[in-house]
């Protein structure tokens, strides 16, 4: 039997007589009662369950093309063979309820818990966590589908190096995979076991102790040698920059707006709801801090250090691959440096050059832990800071 071609069945004829297809036994197009070159797809076969004729509708012609008419009836020749009704089939998968994959269950777990929340930010946190680190990798797979493994995929490049980061992932897809599991999306939750596939963390005491700083000492030649000589991540870079000029950590910095930037007076102050300690931090810029101020104004109209992808802040991975490219190196053996390991190299300078405790740690925006003592503490010594950001800068680019 001659193959059907585009042609011919463009100038099938209303009320003429069906054509086969040709390529699969039994698959016709039938006129349209009013159109010409306009038909309709049917699959004619014998069910073997009722032994009885059945015609399958598989879409109207040229919607659905003369290939797609094949792949489509050769699925169901298949499900015949199998001993299988596919109209039957097709009815039952109809009244299957739809089964979400993990970005759209996300998205509504995020929504039923939004009003629970007080503080908008950290709706925007929970929900932002999810989409950097889990739904590139799982976010198309169906929930029933979701393995343990699939969990410890997404957590293991950050199990050890960023262990509270991982941890409120994995909080957070428990709480998605429950939700699964209650509407009966899925049989159990594999979050629960997924720490068998992953190594022991070490202590929270331990973590503290260990994070990946750079060597006070290091710092210039990082800057000048390798931090300069990168092309290709200006903004990535800049921000990196600017973090170690200004001691402050990753998120202060990426999500940095210019409302919050005084150039006049070069001080940039950081609301209490964007601190860890929740109280205002004002900083004291130094010259080099405000250079690269200016060279990124113009860039965007709210962030001072926008992703140029999306224009959306920049994730801290962006600021973790870019010191792995590099090869940052740190004082724990095999690590790379992290970008809030520049924070303890700001401090054990401090302490070496003979500056005061009191000044370090109002520069670093640590809350005094004596209650006594901070009952005392009336401001922030913002004036004295800037001598020691503006000897810190200098000493960072000393080497250029």
């Amino acid at each position: 039997m001659a193959l059907l071609t585009d042609t011919k069945a463009r100038s099938i004829k209303p009320g003429g007589a069906p054509l086969a297809h040709g390529a699969v036994a039994g698959l016709t197009l039938h006129p349209s009662a009013n159109n010409k070159g306009q038909g309709k797809w049917v699959l004619r076969y014998v069910s073997p369950v009722t032994k009885k004729r059945r015609n399958a509708g598989l879409g109207p012609y040229p919607d659905v093309g003369l290939a797609d008419a094949a792949k489509q009836a050769r699925a169901m020749r298949e499900q015949i063979a199998q001993g299988q009704d596919p109209l039957e089939v097709r009815a039952s998968d109809a009244t299957k309820p739809h089964l979400p994959v993990l970005s759209e269950a996300a998205y509504m777990v995020h929504k039923e818990l939004t009003p629970g929340w007080k503080n908008a930010k950290h709706a925007q946190q929970w929900i932002n966590t999810v989409t950097e680190y889990a739904l590139p990798l799982l976010g198309a797979i169906p929930l029933d589908q979701i393995q343990p493994r699939h969990i410890a995929d997404v957590l293991r490049p950050i199990w050890l190096e960023k262990p509270e980061t991982a941890g409120r992932v994995k909080q957070r897809l428990h709480a998605v995979m429950a939700w699964g599991w209650a509407h009966g999306y899925c049989q159990s939750n594999p979050v629960d076991v997924v720490g068998h596939l992953l190594p022991l963390q070490p202590g929270k005491t331990v973590r503290t102790q260990h994070q990946p700083a750079m060597p006070w000492q290091a710092v210039p030649a990082f800057v000048t040698t390798q931090l300069h000589a990168l092309h290709g991540f200006e903004v990535t870079r800049q921000a990196l920059m600017f973090l170690i000029l200004a001691a402050s950590r990753s998120g202060e910095v990426r999500f940095m707006t210019w409302d919050e930037v005084d150039m006049k007076a070069a001080v940039w102050t950081l609301p209490a709801e964007r601190m860890k300690a929740k109280q205002i931090h004002r900083v004291p810029l130094s010259n080099q801090a405000v250079a690269i101020l200016k060279q990124q104004h113009g860039l965007h109209d709210t962030l001072v250090f926008p992703s140029v992808r999306d224009r959306a802040p920049l994730s801290d991975m962006t600021l973790t691959a870019l010191l792995r490219r590099v090869e940052a190196v740190s004082d724990v053996a095999g690590r790379t440096a992290t970008a809030h390991g520049f924070r303890s190299s700001f401090r054990d300078w401090c302490s070496e050059k003979g500056y005061s405790r009191d000044l370090a740690e109002r520069a670093l925006a640590h809350t005094v832990q004596n209650k006594v003592e901070a009952a005392y503490h009336r401001t922030d010594l913002l004036e004295q800071r800037r001598p020691l950001m503006q000897a810190w800068a200098d000493f960072v680019m000393a080497a250029k």
